[in-house]
């Protein structure tokens, strides 16, 4: 089953949405996991202990760091960088379709931007 971890970056409602949509999706907050102050090698090293998918709005630096772990032979769950603009509906949505309508497998060592998986999934 798919597990999320949310980056400390992220607004805590996409959290409380899912949560509220599905009560049995497991969706880490960043201050359930300790990440507040954390640097990204060490984000991305507790998402992958934990076997989560990180959530993130880090567009900038996240990237490398996840490509730096990649190249290092460390695996990850994968990472879902998610817009700061995008309204909490579509991104609820998203994650939810991609709980309930995929494996874990298919996300592995992927790093996705949610807004592009948004007009795949809903016909934008």
């Amino acid at each position: 089953m798919i597990r999320f971890q949310a980056d400390a970056d992220i607004d805590y409602d996409i959290v409380l949405a899912v949560r509220r949509r599905e009560r049995v999706v497991d969706f880490a907050s960043a201050a359930d996991s300790g990440l507040a102050g954390l640097g990204d090698p060490e984000v991305l090293e507790i998402a992958a202990q934990q076997d989560r998918i990180l959530i993130t709005h880090d567009r900038r630096t996240m990237p490398g760091h996840f490509r730096a772990r990649l190249d290092a032979g460390k695996e990850s769950p994968g990472v879902f960088i998610v817009s700061q603009f995008e309204p909490i509906g579509p991104v609820t949505e998203v994650l939810m379709m991609v709980w309930a309508a995929s494996d874990p497998a298919e996300w592995r060592n992927q790093i996705r931007h949610l807004p592009s998986l948004s007009p795949h999934l809903f016909g934008r």
